[in-house]
């Protein structure tokens, strides 16, 4: 897991039935921040059981190439990825739900981005035994503007505020695939018999950029209008290009080391 707290600090501000938190890393801790990054993203792009395969069968370098050559090349693509990946662990570590499918281990391709919903949280509620959802949008960004946030909302409040219906098949499917039969019947459930309320769903806006997120995503909350609950979370780095290839640089280089 990426361990936010051992190399960011975090503040949060609440918005009426909204809140925003800041994640800001620490200066003196950016490197521990690279490390524990490294170590995160080769489990985004590939399941531990296939790189445990590939190391029995093939070797350290062939199971180290294998992982490589699934990572995105170009600047823009990392970016992307790994605001993604930001948000999936955040969602795991910090939001009380959980995002059970690593989504860009089935990407078409390492330099394409994936489509649909970026991330998609849940939790079954004890009483109703039903889900609740976070649809997530997750945006990185060297320079966040408003007009990133603007996307965002959109993605957001697309099919009324819900997760679409393709987005959680896919999940459902992957649950299948790994055997997580309960959560897939759940999902089936709410897709097919149940419905998804409004009140089931919740909203958030991750933010991974360079620039202080702070003023931004406290203006984007301010103006929603909806009825859904909203979560506003920006992880601030600064050098924040540099920081994307040096976590890349670190997992090809762990993957290479003897």
């Amino acid at each position: 897991m990426v361990q936010f707290n051992d190399w960011c600090d975090s503040a949060d501000t609440p918005i009426g039935n909204h809140y925003v938190r800041v994640i800001t890393s620490r200066p003196a801790d950016v490197p521990t921040g690279i490390q524990l990054t490294a170590s995160t993203v080769p489990g985004h792009y590939a399941a531990e059981e296939r790189v445990s395969r590939a190391l029995a069968r093939l070797g350290k370098v062939e199971a180290a190439r294998m992982v490589t050559d699934l990572l995105p090349q170009t600047p823009q693509i990392r970016s992307g990825d790994l605001g993604e990946i930001y948000a999936t662990e955040w969602i795991n570590s910090q939001s009380g739900y959980r995002a059970p499918v690593k989504r860009l281990r089935w990407k078409d391709h390492r330099e394409m981005a994936m489509r649909g919903d970026d991330v998609i949280g849940m939790i079954l509620d004890p009483e109703t035994q039903r889900l609740r959802f976070l649809k997530t949008e997750a945006k990185s960004r060297n320079n966040l503007r408003a007009q990133t946030l603007t996307e965002a909302r959109a993605g957001l409040d697309k099919d009324g505020g819900l997760p679409s219906a393709h987005a959680l098949s896919f999940i459902s499917a992957r649950l299948l695939d790994l055997a997580d039969l309960p959560l897939a019947d759940a999902i089936d459930d709410a897709l097919l018999r149940h419905g998804i309320p409004v009140d089931n769903v919740r909203h958030l806006l991750f933010t991974f950029s360079g620039n202080a997120p702070q003023a931004l995503l406290e203006q984007s909350l301010q103006a929603y209008p909806g009825p859904i609950t909203q979560w506003g979370v920006g992880l601030h780095v600064d050098g924040h290009a540099a920081f994307i290839g040096a976590v890349y640089t670190q997992v090809i280089a762990n993957g290479n080391h003897p």
